[in-house]
């Protein structure tokens, strides 16, 4: 009787040490990362149980024209025109599933003004983002690169 209580004891013990290493993370999606071209870095981060992701850095910042700091010109909204692409909020809402997948949210293209539905998949230091429209089939795909 004795064994079988230090068996499942021992087994308890072990079942309940092994599940915080299986448990994901789902923090682990926080921090910069740069988008394929290099052009701009995104700081990810979080409100809530929600995760945004704003513009931190351009290699760019400045309109080559005016060599003043690149406005959101391709807004449709015309209030929103005048605001800085630089601090810009392009990722909104996502939710954690569970499976390294962030769901739900939305993704803001500046170089044309548009809003796409957008799923985020975590694979350690690279970050698949998948933009689309209606149904994530019809959609477009990059992987940024966690920033060190």
């Amino acid at each position: 009787m004795m064994m079988k209580r230090m068996s499942f004891l021992l087994l308890l013990y072990s079942l309940l040490n092994v599940m915080p290493a299986l448990a994901q993370n789902a923090d682990a999606v926080l921090g910069k990362w740069i988008n394929p071209s290099g052009e701009g870095q995104i700081q990810i981060y979080k409100k809530g149980n929600l995760y945004y992701g704003k513009l931190v850095w351009l290699k760019s910042p400045n309109d080559e024209a005016t060599d003043k700091p690149k406005l959101d010109r391709n807004n449709p909204d015309k209030n929103l025109q005048s605001r800085p692409i630089l601090g810009l909020e392009i990722l909104k809402n996502f939710k954690f599933d569970g499976d390294n997948v962030y769901e739900d949210g939305n993704i803001y293209d500046p170089k044309n003004g548009k809003d796409y539905s957008c799923k985020m998949t975590l694979n350690v230091n690279k970050l698949k983002i998948r933009g689309y429209i209606g149904i994530s089939l019809l959609g477009r795909s990059e992987v940024w690169t966690r920033v060190k």
